[in-house]
């Protein structure tokens, strides 16, 4: 049959390539879109929930192609953090659309890209509530969580929110209801409250223990015999039903840490889980004493072993009983490189006895005389539950330091112990015929681990007791029951890290299901029992000494096995087998966590949120937090506010409202009028942890209407100026928009100030010094510079003043005056001559203050030290006349052209111009100005470190927040009118608070001796006041300080323009102090009530800020070329080398000669040292290290470089100064003498040159050691180099090859160097471990008290207590 044409075979080469064609045809189309979608750009979004406070710190991060849609971003955000699609929404949080709160359009057709999604930059989004509402959370088994990858986990886990985390989220489908929901595993978890990770271990393996807990709960706490809160079995109880019935991830331990008598500060303290355990079992047992439970504790843990020592020649065996609750196990015998390989392994070596002979012969009371003896354990009982301890931590005397061994130990799952009970032993009649009389003999027990209080315990029935009379019987009562020491292991606790620290978790196996699970404090997991296998420790590579370094250092620590016995091992209690108590106190706690559980959806749905208010009457910013729930409507939450405020007595209810308020820029940002029926949380935008906003509790009075604050508009404060009485007024807020023209704005102003727009001046103050002339009418507000809160000054006369260039105008001097004044407090000397002169000035209460003159004569009688006061007073007087005849006879001539810095003004205001406060406006201004007398002076003033620091310090953003959020608007009075004050400043203005920035203009000179020394003269060459080359603002009144402020102690208030000099402020206080400005010192307080002296005259006041307080002293001031240094005493030999003697002054171009002459009567005078000139020596101090001595013929600043605040020290001589020529080198010696473990006091050796055999000759001669056994090693670290005698003999560079000492590796090039020496052929003292120890501890106080290192510092521990009342602090008595 001919095959048609539709069903021929394909032959089977065209069938191969048509497939083929199509696979590459295939393959192309995805490669095209692969590379397609690799050029398209791609969209970082970051998105933050902040639907609550648990999750407003976590971010979630997608980085999706430009061409995704919206809504495809929304499904991935929704599965990202595990809520539902469509309950949330998603609004902008950066860019150019921070300011639109609409949300996203989730139905959208659109890209991201066309959504207005920035490719190549950070996109912010914040996921909010929708309509008010909580976003559904995603049902769990709609999850794609992968369980296996939870359940397999072993070992420490990450905290939550540390860096660890690969993602910012806890897990990648993290959801709200992960944070308290219970584990899958059904097991609650313990909170780690801070290192409470090994008693969250031991409780979790006790919890897991049927037979500890079953008995726990048939314990009734009696609640008339003990306050719950201290008893410890009853918050035992609690925890247990916590951990069986609560429905959260992981509960609290803090309730019962508190039953156990510990603060807050236990949690940070880590202990031994082993410890812990001993302690705890104490404790109950204590608590459980006449009761059921009174023996648990035995009957579960304790077990019986016989230490014994049999005589190897008769047979004699001396032994004794002991208890114990658990058995520490040697990973590592003593000086072995090799740990033991298993649990069995070292359960043999325990028991294996040793060979008493040689010196350590044992005496045997039969054989009267010392005989080879074996010592040894023997097991007699094992527990029902059996502990091992694995000593995985020791002490390693090679290094002094503590260590943890992470060898590799097997532990089976079954352990049998009855290949451990030998009983070939006693079949020997010897040892039956001396059991009783061998009972008394010394013996002592195995590990200091275990307990001695053993009493007979007939009721145990299991394990070998060699107790009894017959030897038959015994045998076959152990063969009998070796078949039923078989434990199963059901507990690993692990530890993880380190001996200075780690962490603890349980690896614990359930007796219901055989399941094991890892509980590591609030994570509970399945595991496997591969995990457990990980837990042996151990490397892979070959166990050497130093192998368990680079071992895992997660390990096994302690294992706890329960006896295999069906007839004893029992089940968990069901509900219904429940004791009557524990169902009553089952129910007390589902109550309880309902109530939790209530007030935290309560919480969850709060919006808390900062509120302020100013109150109406005290005129004081208050604040407060406002909690409101996000049902409340805006009416009930007014009448929250207002009670929270106590605005009841003040202000009506009807007459408050609450606004949108930035505290930062002070500024008010919208009013809600309408929306009194609005939820808040539709208001505020959801419930959240932090607002970018906060909320005002805005009053009024009755007869006033509420202002209606739009969104979008600016604040402007704006602040009246008068130029006839130079005040500036407190502010007036007025609200304006940001595309309105100057002229629109003036006309806004007008309206609310009542002045004229069309001579109106207006200066925007947009930071600190940058005061800006509005004079471009066209211009808008936004062009300008205005934002969200600024500050104008507005001036509106017909003064000559308008028509003078700005810079040069009146109302510019007053702005810039007003900006730059502070209120200083200076604390004046006792019985100053100066109080004498102000109150003879303030006498005169009337006449003509204005004549200088006379009020100077009227002074000059009764203060006869006065002259040079006088003599400034006079000066000034002269200057002001000669100024005012000269500014009369210019007249208006408008000199515009001098220069800002020609146009400043210093006013020298003292209680003389106090006297006649009603001065007129002229007499004022001449009385301002001062004109400069010295202009090089002021070219050569030195630019200080603190000018520089201020320069970069203030940027404009800080200089506008200070200016704004920092002014004292509060200060004004209610109808918002000027304060004028005495000097022409209302209070705002003196109270404003700002950091000043450098004087422009100034000549940096940083190449000077001056700079160095931190001091200037107050004179120049030419002997004029540099005081007269400044014109800076001063006024200054009598203040009454606060009580206690010192009996008699006079203050100034001082209001002064802080660009003024340190130099012209003294001069200005000279009047007040009584004498010259040179024999007095100017001392900064600060908030800790210290005191520095300011030595920088030529620095202005631009560090000071308002109310800063100041102390005067008197006594010499530096002049030129001086400075102030503080001398130490060196003592070489003496516990504490540096002594502070006393400050004193050395001058430029004076030798050191001179200068120790002068320090003799001080010295004599002040610290009792009656030297002679020859006796004592000046030596470089650097910290506490001696340096170069100073030679009597050097001279400071040509041979010897000395700066401000220099320290040197002195050095009193037993003999002739040895030093006289700079070529020669001082170094302190000191030898080590190992056979005696002691080292002997410095001496000097003074080498001619920098050889080092002439050191070691030089060392020979004053300690006699042949010169070919001389060994020397340079001292480290600070002066005096101490090094702990444990050490010095290895640790230090003992005989360097190096023939000079100014090489590597000792760099001796100065005098002082510390050099340590002994002699090789004495050989080092051999020490006992108790006298290693004893010296130890002796060397590490030494270090401790000297302050110097020690090299093996352990971190103290707090003892393990757990105190029985409750009180802590009743034990101290006993520590």
């Amino acid at each position: 049959m001919v095959p048609s044409e539709e069903n021929q075979l394909v032959p089977k080469e065209d069938m191969f390539w048509s497939c083929r064609q199509s696979i590459f045809a295939e393959m192309k189309k995805k490669f095209s879109q692969v590379e397609s979608a690799a050029e398209e750009p791609r969209v970082l979004c970051i998105i933050q929930d902040t639907t609550n406070s648990k999750t407003v710190n976590e971010r979630v991060t997608l980085n999706l192609p430009a061409s995704t849609p919206l809504k495809r971003l929304f499904e991935d955000v929704a599965s990202k953090v595990g809520y539902v699609n469509g309950t949330f929404d998603l609004v902008w949080g950066n860019g150019d659309n921070v300011t639109d709160t609409t949300p996203i359009d989730q139905n959208s057709d659109k890209t991201i890209l066309d959504a207005g999604f920035e490719p190549g930059k950070k996109n912010f989004l914040h996921l909010t509530d929708k309509d008010g509402e909580q976003p559904h959370i995603m049902p769990e088994e709609s999850g794609t969580t992968d369980d296996s990858v939870q359940d397999r986990f072993i070992g420490p886990l990450p905290r939550e929110g540390s860096v660890g985390c690969t993602n910012d989220y806890v897990s990648q489908n993290y959801s709200y209801s992960s944070v308290l929901s219970k584990s899958e595993t059904g097991y609650v978890g313990l909170v780690n409250q801070a290192m409470t990770c090994y008693l969250n271990s031991l409780l979790q393996t006790l919890f897991m223990t049927p037979e500890f807990r079953n008995a726990l709960y048939k314990w009734e706490f009696e609640e008339s015999e003990e306050d719950p809160v201290t008893s410890i079995p009853y918050q035992l109880q609690r925890l247990f039903i916590l951990l069986q019935t609560s429905k959260k991830r992981a509960i609290e331990t803090t309730d019962v840490t508190r039953s156990f008598g510990w603060d807050s500060s236990e949690a940070w303290q880590q202990h031994d889980v082993q410890e812990l355990c001993r302690v705890m079992f104490d404790a109950l047992e204590q608590k459980w004493k006449q009761t059921e439970q009174a023996d648990l504790i035995n009957q579960l843990y304790q077990g019986k072993l016989k230490d014994y020592v049999r005589c190897l020649e008769c047979g004699y065996e001396g032994w004794r009983i002991d208890t114990y609750l658990d058995i520490p196990l040697v990973i590592r015998p003593y000086g072995s490189n090799q740990a033991f390989a298993s649990v069995e392994e070292a359960l043999h070596a325990f028991i294996q006895p040793e060979i008493l002979d040689g010196p350590n012969q044992y005496f045997c009371e039969r054989c009267k005389k010392k005989c080879d003896a074996r010592k040894g354990l023997r097991f007699l009982h094992f527990p029902y539950l059996l502990t091992l301890q694995l000593k995985r931590f020791d002490f390693d005397y090679t290094t002094m330091h503590r260590i943890k061994l992470n060898d590799r130990m097997t532990f089976p799952e079954e352990l049998d112990m009855n290949v451990f009970i030998d009983v070939e032993d006693e079949k020997s009649p010897q040892t039956e015929s001396c059991t009783d009389s061998g009972a008394e003999n010394e013996g002592s027990c195995h590990s200091d681990q275990m307990s001695n209080d053993f009493s007979n315990d007939d009721g145990v029935d299991e394990g070998i007791c060699l107790e009894s009379n017959s030897a038959a019987e015994r045998i076959s009562k152990a063969g009998s029951e070796k078949s039923s020491l078989l434990y199963e292991l059901f507990s690993v606790m692990v530890h993880s890290g380190s001996a200075a620290g780690g962490h603890y978790y349980a690896c614990i196996k359930s007796f219901s299901d055989d399941q094991w699970y890892s509980f590591n404090d609030q994570h509970v997991s399945k595991i496997t029992q591969e995990d457990i296998k990980k837990t042996y420790g151990g490397s892979s590579g070959s166990r050497g000494y130093y192998s368990s370094a680079f071992a895992s250092s997660t390990n096994a620590y302690m294992l706890i096995y329960r006896l295999k016995d069906p007839t004893r091992n029992a089940k968990f209690l069901e509900a219904h087998e429940y004791p009557e108590h524990i169902k009553q106190l089952v129910q007390k706690e589902r109550e309880l966590e309902e109530q939790e559980k209530r007030q935290r959806e309560i919480e969850r749905n709060t919006c808390k949120i900062k509120l302020f208010c100013m109150h109406p009457t005290k005129q004081i910013m208050m604040e407060n937090k406002l909690e409101v729930h996000k049902d409340r409507t805006l009416k009930e939450a007014v009448e929250i506010a207002y009670k929270l405020m106590d605005l009841e007595e003040a202000v009506p209810l009807d007459c408050c409202r609450l606004v949108k308020y930035d505290e930062f820029h002070d500024y008010l940002e919208r009013s809600y009028e309408g929306e009194e029926d609005t939820p808040m949380g539709l208001l505020l935008g959801g419930v959240k942890s932090t607002y970018m906003f906060d909320l005002l509790l805005e009053t009024r009075r009755p007869d006033q209407i509420f202002q209606c604050y739009k969104p979008g508009e600016v604040m402007v404060k704006v602040h009246v100026v008068d130029l006839k009485t130079e005040s500036v007024a407190s502010p007036i807020s007025v609200r304006a928009y940001l595309n309105q023209t100057v002229s629109e704005f003036k006309q806004l102003i007008s309206k609310a100030t009542h002045l004229p727009a069309e001579t109106m001046r207006v200066v925007l103050e947009r930071c600190y010094n940058d005061l800006r002339l509005l004079n471009i009418s066209s211009k808008t507000l936004k062009a300008e510079g205005f934002f969200r809160s600024n500050k104008v000054f507005i001036e509106s006369s017909e003064s000559v003043d308008r028509h003078v260039a700005y810079t040069d105008s009146h109302l510019w001097k007053l702005l810039d005056r007003h900006a730059n004044t502070i209120r200083l407090y200076v604390s004046l000397p006792e019985q100053s001559p100066g109080s004498q002169f102000r109150r003879a000035v303030y006498q005169k209460s009337s006449g003509d203050s204005g004549n200088l003159d006379e009020a100077c004569e009227r002074v000059k009688g009764p203060v006869g030290n006065m002259k040079s006061v006088e003599a400034i007073l006079e000066e000034s007087t002269e200057k002001l006349k000669s100024l005012s005849l000269q500014q009369h006879q210019e007249g208006d001539n408008g000199d515009s052209s001098k220069s800002t810095e020609a146009s400043d003004f210093e006013n020298i205001e003292s209680p003389l111009n106090e006297i006649d406060s009603s001065a007129s406006a002229e007499n004022r201004e001449l009385e301002n100005q001062i004109q400069i007398s010295d202009p090089e002076n002021l070219q050569s003033e030195e630019r200080s470190d603190s000018d520089v620091n201020n320069d970069r310090s203030t940027s404009s953003v800080d200089s506008d927040i200070l200016s704004s959020s920092h002014s004292s608007d509060t200060l004004c009075n209610v109808d918002n009118a000027p304060l004028p004050l005495a000097n022409g400043l209302d209070s705002h203005s003196i109270t404003s608070s700002r950091r000043s920035k450098v004087n422009q203009g100034k000549k940096e000179t940083w190449d000077t001796a001056e700079e160095d020394s931190g001091t200037d003269s107050e004179y120049d060459e030419s002997g004029k006041s540099r005081g007269e080359a400044q014109y800076m603002y001063f006024k200054s009144e009598p203040y009454a300080a606060d009580e206690g402020s010192g009996e008699g102690q006079k203050w100034l208030m001082v209001h002064v323009d802080k660009r003024i000099t340190l130099s012209a402020f003294k001069q200005h206080l000279e009047p007040f102090v009584g004498v010259p400005s040179s024999h007095f010192k100017v001392f900064r307080v600060y908030a800790s009530n210290q005191e520095f002296e300011s030595v920088r005259l030529n620095e202005t006041l631009s560090s000071f800020s308002d109310d800063n307080k100041i102390t005067i002293r008197l006594g010499r001031a530096l002049k030129k070329g001086e400075y102030r240094v503080k001398v130490y005493q060196l003592l070489v030999n003496e516990p504490e080398p540096c002594k502070f003697l006393l400050d004193a002054v050395f001058a430029k171009g004076m030798t050191v000669r001179q200068s120790k002459e002068e320090l003799l009567p001080q010295l004599r005078e002040q610290c009792g040292l009656d030297l002679t000139i020859d006796r004592f020596r000046l030596r470089k101090k650097t910290w506490k290290n001696p340096g170069t001595v100073f030679l009597d013929y050097h001279i400071y600043e040509e041979d010897i470089n000395i700066s401000s605040n220099w320290e040197v020290f002195l050095e009193i001589l037993d003999g002739v100064e040895k030093m006289k020529s700079m070529s020669q080198l001082a170094v302190l010696s000191r030898r080590w003498r190992p056979s005696e473990m002691k080292l002997d006091s410095f001496q000097e050796v003074v080498l001619e040159s920098s050889s080092v055999e002439e050191l070691k000759e030089k060392l020979s001669e004053v300690s006699g050691i042949p010169l070919e056994n001389i060994e020397f090693a340079k001292g480290r670290g600070t002066f005096p180099c101490d090094i702990s005698i444990l050490e010095i003999h290895q640790d230090l560079d003992w005989n360097p090859k190096v023939s000079t000492l100014n090489v590597w590796p000792l760099y001796i090039c100065d005098d002082g160097a510390v050099i340590f020496y002994r002699d090789k052929t004495e050989e080092l003292m051999e020490l006992t471990d108790e006298q290693r120890n004893e010296l130890m501890k002796k060397e590490s106080s030494r270090l401790q008290k000297t302050g110097h290192r020690v090299t093996y510092s352990p971190r103290k521990e707090k003892a393990l207590k757990i105190y029985l009342d409750g009180a802590p602090n009743k034990d101290l008595t006993q520590d």
